[in-house]
């Protein structure tokens, strides 16, 4: 298979996961953004948490937010035990993320 056809093999996966993603958005999805649109626009900042590969996404996911406008910091679940958790403040919104949804921390 030469690159171009790779290339497409992998457009067509990523077509069919957007597809059933876009099946799966809700009434939980629109609930998130609200809170998180109503904790930045009362100043308030939103704090991502994570584990592993989970906190590299959220942090990205914070910069990205940062980068538009948002205030938002990423705090690593061990770290916060540790005195981190310090940085959240009343007004702002917490978003968790898990692969498993099993992880202690």
């Amino acid at each position: 298979m030469d690159y171009l056809e790779k290339a497409k093999r992998v457009l067509d996966i990523e077509i069919v996961e957007l597809q059933r993603l876009r099946q799966r958005l809700g009434d939980d999805f629109s609930r998130a953004v609200a809170l998180i649109k109503d904790a930045v626009d009362a100043r308030g900042k939103v704090v991502v948490l994570g584990v592993g590969k989970s906190g590299h996404i959220g942090a990205k996911i914070a910069s990205t937010l940062t980068s538009t406008g948002s205030p938002a910091v990423v705090l690593d679940s061990l770290n916060a035990l540790h005195g981190d958790l310090g940085m959240v403040a009343d007004g702002d919104v917490v978003l968790a993320l898990s692969s498993s949804g099993e992880t202690e921390e």
